[in-house]
């Protein structure tokens, strides 16, 4: 038995020959770079995630960097987060010239505690001598989970920050937000958001892929420069820039795959529920907690349990592939390593990463092929 932890092959089979003939067309008409295909996927994507611009550029990490810049966030600055993230959030913070810093999270929805950021924030203001000053924070949508908005925005507004959304994962999740009495998408509800199509994303180019949401003209506008050499039209460099542009191509592909976004997350959805029914009565395990006022893009479907590292040996053995996302929090990571960044200072996100195992999650999932990995998880815990 081969069970994968993610079957890209089959998510592209039905859609093979559109993609070819879009790469036939570009190849045609050499669109390679911006042109039409960019300019009409950042419009759908807009549209998708409710905001007025959308940005497309050349990664997450991308997204996530020029969004912090065209804040104005820079050398001398502090940008909250949380460790139990892919490193790229604190790379494109650290790349910005600023510092990142963190706080625990909660125990529940493994997203930002408003609670330790509010005592982060009290406490550090109250000691204006450290060399860098809190300018904003970035909230992970982990694993399509969104984090909660209106008290991390309420914090926010106290202390003077802006608030940037890490929303790679989270391509279509949702927040209710009690302030607005509404459903809010992820990448609308901060100053921006920004988003990875890594191949293995809900929405997953062919490659390289990126974008920034925003409702901020100015924001949109400076992150256009910044993915374009700093440049508002040829040979014109209003500031210096970077080469993080969207290829055509992969605008193409990406606006193919967005009209099939919402069905697929649908089937994500029911994965999740198929896996919450047939794990409801495995003991020692933690199933994904959903709050009321999160519906979640699924991206990933994790599991707690305390033996993570022989149960990934044990569904190995039975040709079940599994992740880790992330066995080893950033602020245990050697580039990240300063006073207080230390074993045991972060103690939720440190328990955490000791017993998350991440499970097959894919919209071509199988109802057969879900049984056998609760099965086989039910059986090894019932033998430990």
């Amino acid at each position: 038995m081969n069970i994968p932890f993610i079957d890209l092959p089959a998510q592209h089979r039905p859609l093979e020959e559109e993609i070819i003939e879009l790469v036939r067309d570009a190849l045609r008409t050499a669109s390679f770079i911006g042109g039409p295909q960019v300019e009409a996927f950042e419009k759908e994507f807009a549209t998708f995630c409710r905001t007025e611009y959308c940005v497309g550029v050349n990664s997450g990490t991308d997204a996530l960097r020029f969004s912090l810049i065209a804040a104005g966030i820079g050398p001398g600055d502090e940008v909250i987060t949380v460790p139990n993230t892919f490193v790229a959030t604190a790379e494109a913070i650290s790349q910005t010239g600023a510092t990142p810093a963190f706080v625990d999270v909660d125990e529940r929805t493994y997203n930002m505690d408003p609670q330790r950021l509010d005592e982060y924030l009290n406490t550090r203001s109250s000691n204006p001598h450290l060399p860098a000053t809190p300018k904003a924070i970035v909230p992970v949508h982990l694993y399509g989970q969104p984090a909660d908005m209106d008290a991390i925005l309420k914090i926010a507004a106290e202390y003077g920050l802006v608030v940037i959304e890490d929303a790679c994962q989270a391509h279509g999740a949702q927040y209710f937000s009690k302030k607005e009495d509404s459903w809010q998408t992820a990448g609308s509800i901060g100053l921006a958001g920004a988003f990875s199509f890594y191949p293995g994303k809900n929405l997953g180019a062919c490659g390289e892929a990126g974008a920034v949401t925003t409702n901020d003209q100015s924001i949109a506008g400076k992150v256009r420069m910044l993915r374009d050499h700093g440049q508002q039209k040829k040979h014109h460099h209003e500031i210096e820039g970077y080469n993080g542009r969207l290829d055509a191509i992969q605008a193409a592909i990406l606006r193919t795959k967005l009209t099939h976004l919402p069905d697929w997350n649908e089937k994500r959805r029911q994965i999740s529920r198929r896996y919450n029914n047939l794990l409801g009565l495995v003991d020692g395990l933690v199933r994904p907690y959903e709050p009321p006022w999160a519906r979640p893009s699924h991206h990933l479907y994790v599991v707690r349990v305390p033996e993570r590292d022989a149960l990934q040996d044990h569904l190995s053995r039975k040709g079940i592939s599994t992740g880790l996302h992330y066995p080893v929090p950033l602020h245990l990571q050697r580039p990240y390593m300063r006073p207080g960044h230390i074993k045991g200072a972060l103690p939720v996100s440190e328990h955490i990463a000791s017993e998350i195992l991440s499970l097959p999650m894919y919209p071509e999932l199988t109802i057969e092929n879900q049984e056998v990995i609760a099965g086989s998880i039910e059986r090894f815990i019932s033998a430990t």
